[in-house]
Formats: C-alpha cells, structure tokens, sequence
C-alpha cells in the first residue's frame, strides 16, 4: 500500500498555479456553489486523491506536472459556458472536467468540439455521451443506463413487475428507459411509469397510481416493486412507505446515493438495489488506500462521488501516459478509446464508441445500523447497502445510444 505524503507538499503542487510551459492543466469546472455543492467537493478531493495515487505522489505524469484549477459553474448553465471557454482560451486548460449537474454539462459539450480539446462532464444523463455526444466527450462517471440496468439486473426476473417513479428531466426519463429495456432483457416487465417536477414534495396521488398499477395483476407472482429514480432531498421512499405498499404484497427498491441520502434507507431494512460504490463494496488495494487516506485526512468515509473523483484523476493520467506524455487532444482520444485503468471499483474500460466508462455495480440489501464513522461530525442511524455480489462489467448490456 502507498505512503501518504505530507498535506502540505500535495496542496502546493495542486493548488498553486504551476508556471512550467509544459505542465498538464486540467480545469474543474463544477457546481460548487447549490444544490449539488456536497457532490462537487467530494469529487475534487477525489481528483487531488487520484492524481497524488496515479504519480506516487509527485503531481507528475510523464515528465509534466499535473496543475489542477477550480471554477465554479453555480448550477448556471451559462456561467459553466463562460467559464469552460475560459479554461480553454485564456487558461489553455488541456482537458476540462465537469460540471456534474447533466443539464449544466450538457450546455458544455459544443464548447469541447469548438475548441477541439477534451471535456469530461460528471453529470449522469444518457444523453451526454447519447445524442449530445461528440468525440472530444469522455466520461468516467456512470451514466443513467448503467444505474438503470444494475438495478434490473439485481431484481429482474419472469414473472417481475415494476411500477417506476422519476423527476420528469433527462437523468428520470433517460433511466427509467434504460431500467425498461434491461427489465425486458430479464424477463421482467414495467407496467407503470409516474414523472412529477423536480421539486415536488407531494407523492400521495403519484403513489396511489403506482399502487393501482400492481395490486391486481395476476402475472407478478415473483414480486411487485416500486422503483424509483430520485436526486435530492425530498424522495419519495417515505411517503410511499407511509401508505403502506406491503398490504398489497408491494416492496420497494431503489438505486445506491450519497451517503446523506442513504442515512434514509434507514427506515427500509432489507430493501434491494444497485449502486456504483459503497466505501465498504470493493476489495482491492485502489479502495484500500482512498478509504485509509481519506480516513486519515478527512476522518469520515469516502463517498459516492468520491471514488468518481479518484477514477477521472485515474483514467486522464493513465491516458497522458499512454499517449507518451501529450496534451494534444487527438492523441488523447486515441488513448483514451479502449483504454483500461484501475480505480476504486477495480478495473473500467473506456469503450470506443462513445467513450463511456465501463465499470462494475454493486447488488446490495439495506440493514440498519449505528454508523460513527460516514461523518466526522455526527453519528446516525444508517441504511447500510451491504453487498449481495458485485455486478461484473460483462453482466450487463449497457446500450450505445448515440
């Protein structure tokens, strides 16, 4: 396992401009500031952890060091443009990561292509590396169809049958889509689909048409669940729960989240899904040395968008190396097609179509525990995924949709 250099020799080579020519600049341009702020830093202290385990500490990557720029994109479309061409233009940033709000980074991805230089947007949508793909696009994180088709594959089965509840944008309907098509695949069947606004907080009436759905059709005798697809605070789980599926032999499954958010899986012990990481999932010795060092420097777990963080900062040295040290973006691309590289999670395949990382999953089931070490600052009552098996790569049929 990799020693941990001192904080202060990490933080002046990352944060402090680097003034050599031949420096690898890298521009997180990202929605620190909003609703999506907790998930923005967790995947800058990922980059800075990655980039120091990928170099062996020295912030270099083929003779180059690595200087890395923080940009707050605010959740404003706009503001992410404006920004995104200032790393380009003015900060001549080889490479652009974020933002991670999907419809932020969809309003990026022309600037790549304007510019003909790398973007590697965090947001989830389908549709970033589907219809507003283009080739100077590459993505780490997991996209939609990845979470969707995890979730069909831990439950899906013949004689199945889901009713689905999502925000009505991109990243809902995009997943509900895939969740379908990977259901199909299975064997399953989704007979229902319920969109409401981002904000809504009112899920009586949703729930009760997701129940209406279900409870009387004679071809569910392997189950009947609800599956939703949620980002934020006010998820429908517990209204859902509130009103009792169980009395119409109805469960309830979701995705993996942050672990703020699976602090409420609590109050559903023994629920099913799929998520991307959990601190505690992988076993390897990539996930060994971010768990201890984030321990050590953060004393709290590592997160979600954590291990993403790590895996960009994996994947863009990886490819810098395999492209013998250079930043022009043509070079990058021939890298970064079938590239193969360790992260947290073990090994992800960028595939050559579309550029979309290829990772494995995690089937869980949620047991209620006391947790002291998920924040440094409080204990909780958490929703713990504990792992049924890990989704391999090749077990699931993740569609090219562009």
């Amino acid at each position: 396992m990799k020693r941990s250099l001192y904080a202060s020799v990490l933080s002046m080579a990352l944060l402090s401009p680097v003034q050599a020519d031949d420096a690898f600049r890298v521009a997180h341009v990202t929605d620190f500031t909003g609703a999506l702020a907790p998930y923005a830093e967790q995947l800058h202290i990922g980059m800075k952890l990655g980039f120091e385990y990928a170099t062996d500490g020295s912030m270099a990557v083929a003779g180059r060091q690595v200087e890395l720029l923080r940009k707050d994109s605010q959740l404003d479309p706009a503001r992410a443009r404006m920004l995104v061409e200032e790393a380009y233009g003015e900060d001549d940033a080889h490479m652009v990561v974020g933002p991670v709000s999907s419809g932020v980074a969809l309003a990026t991805l022309p600037l790549a292509e304007e510019y003909e230089r790398i973007i590697m947007p965090e947001g989830v949508a389908d549709a970033i590396t589907g219809e507003s793909w283009n080739r100077y696009v590459v993505r780490v994180g997991r996209n939609s169809s990845q979470d969707a088709v995890a979730n069909a594959v831990a439950l899906g089965k013949p004689g199945v049958c889901v009713a689905t509840i999502a925000q009505d944008y991109a990243f809902g309907r995009d997943g509900v889509a895939a969740y379908r098509e990977a259901m199909d695949a299975a064997g399953g069947q989704v007979v229902h689909e319920e969109y409401l606004p981002l904000d809504a907080t009112d899920f009586t009436a949703a729930a009760q048409r997701l129940f209406g759905a279900l409870k009387d059709r004679d071809d569910c005798d392997q189950g009947r669940y609800i599956f939703t697809i949620w980002a934020g605070s006010s998820n429908p789980l517990a209204r859902i729960k509130d009103l009792e599926p169980g009395r119409h032999g109805i469960e309830l499954a979701a995705g993996g989240n942050t672990l703020a958010a699976m602090v409420g899986y609590s109050a559903f012990p023994g629920m099913e899904g799929a998520g991307s990481y959990y601190f505690e999932s992988p076993a390897n010795d990539i996930n060994r040395w971010l768990v201890d060092t984030h321990f050590e420097r953060y004393q709290q777990a590592p997160d979600f968008f954590t291990a993403q963080g790590f895996s960009q900062a994996m994947a863009i040295v990886a490819a810098v190396r395999a492209a013998d040290g250079s930043s022009d973006a043509e070079d990058l691309i021939e890298a970064f097609r079938g590239l193969r590289f360790g992260t947290p999670k073990g090994d992800m395949v960028i595939r050559a179509e579309d550029h979309q990382a290829l990772q494995a999953m995690y089937h869980f089931r949620i047991a209620q525990e006391e947790r002291s070490d998920w924040f440094s600052d409080r204990a909780v009552t958490a929703g713990v995924p504990e792992l049924i098996r890990a989704i391999p790569i090749d077990a699931m049929d993740i569609p090219v949709r562009n």
